[in-house]
């Protein structure tokens, strides 16, 4: 559920990326940080601290505004406590290069003890760190980011959106993703990378979804996407259909909040014209799943799950399906009874929730025909 920015123009970077995480406060977080190309060629500015965005505002001065190439990130403590040290950026052994992560890097272990063994010190508790030392020493044989990061990305385990900044091309941030949300903002001389839309909404409505396993070059004047071979693809293109005032708070006191007041309104407007007369209902977007169901299946984990149950009382009512609602954290780890006429529902807001993402694959792998309910274009 971390956030992530990143932003390369003419504009100070600093704004941008500071408007982006603030924007993606929703997420839930536990420290946020900055890292920034003010000077090409020389060490990059990071400034990281635990707690509110507000701390890391209150750390910042006004010569960062002279870099128009930034990344940021706001995290949620996995591998280290949520201390300043283990907060993100993290940098290389040079001071030049700096990773922001969403995910978790499952061979980070056997990675650390290898990169240790050839010299590398490392300061966090963090998983991510060992991505930024690796990024370096490819970076320092190749000089090219985006292969350098197609190299590391080979290399690791598990899940990941990845962003990398080096103060020698200080305009150019590259990208990466695996089973985590990450998508561009395409804007008039000015790109952004972010893994949800609401970063950048106020400056573009242009936005390009990223595939499993490819790797983005971003510079104010261009996009590049490949896969992890270095073979170009051409990313799914789309405009985002909602405003910047949707992303903001509206006055309420948190997001969780103005989301409970927004409900009534949200059902309306997801049922508005599709009563066709008093007794039935046309959802005209699952007329492809054509099969007769005779038993529905609910995947979810927290709120979401809660939000399963209510599913469970409306689907019941109004198709007579029998459902059942379970946690996705359990659902590997059994044996389930699926059939062709079991529809998998799966639901995540994020899009981010391993559990659920896990659950998913598992399902479609024992056959299963799937729906997944999310609010993040591009998560998998």
């Amino acid at each position: 559920m971390c956030g992530i920015v990143g932003y390369t123009g003419p504009n100070p970077a600093l704004s941008r990326v500071i408007e982006g995480l603030r924007r993606l406060e929703y997420r839930g977080y536990d420290s946020a940080g900055v890292a920034l190309a003010t000077k090409p060629g020389e060490k990059l500015v990071v400034e990281k601290k635990a707690g509110k965005l507000v701390n890391l505002e209150s750390a910042l001065n006004s010569e960062y505004t002279n870099a128009h190439g930034g990344i940021g990130h706001t995290r949620w403590a996995t591998h280290g406590g949520p201390t300043d040290v283990n907060a993100h950026p993290h940098l290389d052994a040079t001071g030049k290069l700096a990773v922001i992560h969403n995910g978790i890097i499952e061979n980070y272990v056997e990675l650390k003890s290898e990169l240790e063994r050839r010299g590398h010190n490392f300061k966090s508790e963090t998983d991510t760190e060992s991505v930024a030392h690796l990024l370096g020493e490819e970076f320092k044989s190749s000089g090219d980011l985006a292969s350098a990061m197609r190299s590391v990305c080979l290399r690791l385990r598990g899940s990941f959106t990845l962003l990398a900044i080096h103060s020698d091309n200080p305009n150019l941030i590259v990208g990466a993703r695996r089973n985590s949300p990450l998508v561009v903002g395409v804007g008039e001389g000015e790109n952004f990378l972010a893994s949800d839309v609401s970063a950048f909404i106020a400056h573009t409505k242009k936005a390009l979804e990223l595939g499993q396993d490819q790797v983005v070059q971003v510079t104010p004047e261009k996009v590049v996407v490949t896969d992890l071979h270095g073979k170009e693809v051409t990313p799914n293109q789309y405009e985002i259909t909602w405003d910047a005032q949707a992303a903001e708070r509206g006055g309420f006191q948190h997001f969780m909040l103005k989301e409970i007041y927004e409900q009534p309104k949200a059902v309306a407007d997801t049922l508005l014209g599709r009563f066709p007369n008093s007794d039935s209902i046309e959802l005209t977007e699952l007329e492809k799943f054509s099969v007769d169901y005779n038993r529905i299946l609910i995947l979810a984990c927290g709120t979401a799950y809660h939000a399963g149950l209510i599913g469970k009382y409306a689907i019941e009512e109004w198709a007579r399906i029998p459902v059942d609602v379970e946690l996705a954290s359990e659902f590997r780890y059994r044996n389930p009874v699926l059939s062709s006429k079991t529809l998998v529902i799966t639901i995540s807001q994020s899009g981010e929730t391993m559990d659920t993402l896990m659950a998913l694959r598992h399902a479609k792998s024992l056959g299963a025909k799937t729906l997944s309910i999310c609010n993040t274009i591009g998560s998998c």
